[in-house]
């Protein structure tokens, strides 16, 4: 079926940017991608993934992570484990 319904949409600048980046890695344009997801839309008959309001502790988790607060550097996964054992 040929191709003949536009879709516009109005998004941020850097998350334009990071998105198509993530597409090119992955070889896809984004209008192979926006068709991906309205495929997958269709076929799950609903989003394609879980969408949840994060709790408080999960909120906390992304800010330090993001401020990369209180986070414990590893020099490698063997010593994350012992810690991890040590706990």
């Amino acid at each position: 079926m040929p191709k003949t319904e536009m879709i516009r949409a109005r998004v941020e600048p850097d998350l334009k940017h990071e998105a198509e980046e993530v597409f090119a890695a992955l070889g896809l344009s984004a209008t192979e991608a926006i068709t991906l997801f309205y495929k997958q839309v269709s076929l799950h008959h609903g989003l394609p993934f879980e969408v949840k309001i994060p709790n408080a502790e999960t909120l906390d988790a992304m800010r330090q992570a993001s401020n990369k607060d209180s986070l414990t550097k590893y020099g490698s996964v063997k010593d994350l484990m012992a810690d991890i054992d040590n706990a």
